[in-house]
């Protein structure tokens, strides 16, 4: 079960911050206004529409598997049996102290002019 936690938290990782990598690559809704004027946008590796398809559907593609990854290790984490609920569990045993016999009144002391 460790190995299956391992290889979700580093593809759920992965998928995390490739999902910040390609929302940061994609252009804003102004940018294609820009394209329009000649500022050269259109001139991208996939075209003027087809860069923002493709980074949008890798996106959303990214973003059910960070879901997943998400839902899979919450299982995980829960699903695990607890085998103590408290440290103090772990802590050896130990016995009460004899109560104490009483005490002696020091010589100085108005102990004994109380009335019992």
């Amino acid at each position: 079960m460790d190995l299956l936690h391992t290889v979700i938290l580093t593809v759920h990782i992965i998928a995390g911050l490739s999902v910040i990598g390609f929302v940061l690559l994609q252009h804003g809704k102004g940018a294609d206004m820009g394209a329009a004027f000649g500022s050269g946008a259109s001139g991208s590796l996939f075209g003027a529409t087809g860069s923002a398809n493709f980074l949008s559907r890798v996106t959303a593609v990214l973003a059910a598997v960070f879901f997943l990854t998400s839902l899979a290790l919450s299982y995980i984490a829960t699903s695990s049996p607890r085998v103590s609920g408290s440290v103090m569990d772990a802590a050896p045993a130990q016995t009460a102290p004899a109560a104490p016999t009483q005490m002696p009144a020091a010589p100085d002391s108005k102990a004994k002019d109380i009335p019992k």
